[in-house]
């Protein structure tokens, strides 16, 4: 009898240093990334990206330690972790938020709340008061 093929969820995969991945990576398990992808990364998982790891394209997460580059949106769905060499360029949404002294970041952080849409604008009240 055949069984249904489910992919492992505590899979680890690994980038190492010296590899460039071109094309986005869905993955239900963890990744480490000391190479570069220059693509979108969604992962049910923990991301890793090392010292020497640089991701260039959205990211999408359940927790993530970075100590290298990331390089677009950051969406984390409950703890992101910044090591003092970690550098940042990008909008980050995330549960939980984590930075060591050293850590660099460009862009706008949303902490709490819905993490795949941004919440609405907030109205001008004293707009709403002169109408």
């Amino acid at each position: 009898m055949a069984k249904n093929f489910e992919p492992e969820q505590d899979s680890h995969n690994t980038i190492g240093n010296g590899t460039t991945i071109k094309g986005d990576i869905i993955s239900n398990g963890d990744i480490r990334i000391d190479g570069q992808l220059q693509g979108n990364l969604q992962i049910k998982g923990k991301l890793v990206v090392g010292n020497s790891g640089k991701i260039i394209g959205e990211v999408d997460c359940k927790n993530s330690e970075i100590s290298g580059t990331v390089e677009g949106k950051l969406v984390v769905n409950e703890l992101l972790n910044l090591k003092s060499s970690a550098k940042i360029m990008g909008d980050i949404i995330t549960s939980k938020l984590s930075i060591e002294p050293g850590a660099s970041f460009t862009g706008t952080c949303n902490m709490g709340g819905n993490k795949h849409e941004p919440k609405a604008p907030v109205e001008n009240i004293d707009a709403k008061q002169e109408k």
